[in-house]
């Protein structure tokens, strides 16, 4: 290590900030994220899908899957996400980072989505998920 270097230990191998190559190298690249196995590529802005993959272990992960059998609410909505490129609401508030999903207030369902793309999906205050597309609706167990 180079004089002066704020290199520490951590999980068996030594983390750098940035100042030497030689610690970067002790540490096994296996289960270092991108940003730290090139020390220089610490002090660069990281990209967004290394940020949300951070994020990503703070996911609540549904237990089981089943598929819907007949028309409810429910299942309304979960369409409605599902359409839009979502598990369901607990997906798209991890996603968009928003506290509430904007619903018609006569029947509750949901109003408005923005896909991943940024595009928004509109939806009507009826029923838009018909008989023959209700067996398709996915509905996650947590």
């Amino acid at each position: 290590m180079a004089g002066g270097c704020l290199a520490t230990v951590v999980g068996g191998g030594w983390r750098c900030e940035g100042c030497c190559e030689e610690a970067a190298i002790a540490l096994r690249p296996s289960r270092r994220p991108p940003w730290e196995r090139d020390p220089r590529a610490a002090l660069a802005p990281r990209k967004k899908s290394e940020v949300s993959g951070v994020m990503a272990k703070a996911d609540i992960k549904p237990k089981s899957i089943h598929h819907a059998k007949k028309w409810s609410d429910d299942v309304e909505n979960l369409y409605r996400f599902q359409q839009a490129g979502y598990r369901d609401e607990v997906e798209y508030k991890q996603v968009k980072q928003v506290d509430m999903v904007e619903c018609w207030p006569e029947t509750g369902f949901v109003k408005k989505l923005q896909r991943r793309d940024n595009t928004f999906y509109y939806y009507n205050k009826q029923r838009e998920c018909e008989d023959k597309e209700v067996h398709k609706v996915k509905v996650y167990v947590y």
